[in-house]
């Protein structure tokens, strides 16, 4: 797993699809979509540390991008 693509390919396996139209609410819905995921053992432990920390970083970069403008 190595892009938020990856993500959604996963949370999409699930019938989870995520578009609010703001990307850093996207980013944190699916964080969350993804903690349900993982709470129901639906996910490996290794799959989902990797998802949550693509998350993470993508959502700090977004966050830096907003205060920036």
């Amino acid at each position: 797993m190595r892009t938020i693509y990856d993500v959604q390919q996963l949370l999409k396996r699930y019938g989870v699809f995520v578009y609010i139209g703001n990307r850093v609410a996207d980013l944190q819905l699916m964080e969350a979509e993804l903690k349900e995921l993982y709470q129901s053992q639906l996910v490996e432990t290794q799959e989902y540390q990797m998802a949550l920390l693509l998350l993470r970083q993508n959502i700090a970069i977004e966050k830096e991008k907003e205060q920036e403008s």
